[in-house]
């Protein structure tokens, strides 16, 4: 009895085994040779202090590249070569018909949709770092993926900006927190009466202390709303008040300001989701304010804010001490309320990324522009 029980579980075990390697082999003729990827998108030049032969360089400190085409195989990983989005990211390369909402892998849905126009926030600079605020529209040129655009409109103008204040809560940020908030609160005096602002504070998970406001008080209440304690979850912090940007903003012209005193340690999502997140044809420009400690114990944090800045068209800034914090707010301010906006309608408008590059000549010389790296088009995540 039992060796003939034995025998039988022995036979139905061969038999298995010689099904599976038969399926596997006709999966792998079906499926065939992946498809060349069609284009590549160039990485963004990395900060001078940072050596791109680092091995412990992450991923993230290059453009996020669109996700897989729809015939490689679903479950492929990310490229560590390339910076692919993972696969339960928005597939931007995806084709469909426009006006289609398709669900994800994921449970997320997009909405397919078209790019008429691409407006850009361009900071402009002299050699010596001075605003430049008299430029026209001749003076500038829009390359996307390499090609010269035409511009419909180029005006500089302290137009209105939907502004997401991102705070971060941790334990370690007890003793700060005062000088930040005077810090934040000056920065919004400092800036256009009617923008709208709303408040995260962020330790473990990201909370919305206060949605859009234009009221100085009621920001001031949830700045001071101190539960300093855990770990920072800045990249969850990004993913939401982007999110909460796309969907309530009432202003076309977005900004993010994230203060933060270390490295991210509790988020559920990468740095590369995070800047995937606010790299579509209309995401904010990110404004980081690192308070670091030691250089070698903050490089990754110090990687990560710069990361979210650059390719956004914003700046990272690291201070000596919290006094300077104020200052770096006037700063930004000032920098929001001098910034042209440049239309200019894509000659192209295919899906997926889109590297950009601005020039701006005055004189006869090359002056420096800030704008963002680049964007996704065609798609747009609705809520469930």
């Amino acid at each position: 009895m039992h060796l003939r029980n034995k025998t039988v579980l022995w036979a139905l075990a061969c038999f298995l085994l010689l099904a599976s390697v038969f399926s596997w082999a006709r999966t792998q003729q079906n499926q065939g040779t992946p498809a060349a990827a069609q284009g590549s998108v160039q990485p963004t030049p990395l900060p001078s202090d940072i050596d791109p032969s680092d091995p412990a360089l992450p991923v993230w400190a290059r453009p996020a590249t669109p996700a897989p085409s729809a015939r490689a195989t679903p479950n492929t990983p990310p490229s560590a070569t390339t910076g692919n989005v993972p696969p339960n990211q928005p597939q931007p390369e995806q084709t469909g018909t426009i006006g289609q909402v398709t669900k994800g892998p994921n449970g997320s849905f997009t909405l397919i949709t078209r790019v008429q126009n691409v407006t850009l926030p361009v900071t402009v600079m002299d050699d010596k770092h001075h605003l430049v605020t008299n430029l026209q529209k001749t003076d500038f040129v829009v390359y996307e993926d390499g090609q010269p655009q035409q511009i419909l409109e180029c005006r500089r103008e302290d137009i209105p900006v939907s502004i997401g204040i991102l705070v971060d809560n941790s334990g370690s940020m007890r003793e700060k927190r005062a000088a930040i908030t005077k810090a934040v609160v000056n920065l919004v005096r400092a800036s256009n009466p009617s923008d709208e602002v709303f408040v995260v504070n962020f330790n473990d998970e990201p909370y919305m202390d206060q949605d859009f406001t234009n009221n100085v008080n009621l920001m001031h209440e949830a700045l001071d709303r101190l539960d300093s304690r855990g770990g920072t979850a800045l990249y969850d912090a990004v993913i939401a008040s982007a999110d909460h940007l796309a969907k309530a903003a009432k202003r076309e012209k977005k900004v993010l300001l994230v203060v933060t005193d270390g490295e991210d340690n509790e988020s559920r999502e990468s740095l590369e989701q995070a800047i995937r997140s606010v790299q579509d044809e209309n995401g904010p420009t990110i404004y980081t304010i690192g308070i670091l400690g030691s250089e070698g114990k903050q490089r990754r944090a110090k990687r990560a804010l710069e990361a979210l800045s650059l390719q956004t068209g914003g700046v990272a800034f690291f201070p000596k001490n919290l006094e300077e914090v104020d200052e770096i707010s006037q700063q930004v301010a000032h920098d929001i309320r001098n910034q042209y906006n440049i239309v200019y309608k894509p000659n192209s408008p295919k899906e997926g990324y889109h590297s950009l590059k601005v020039v701006a000549r005055a004189s006869g010389k090359d002056l420096q522009v800030r704008t963002k790296s680049g964007y996704f088009s065609g798609q747009q995540q609705v809520s469930k």
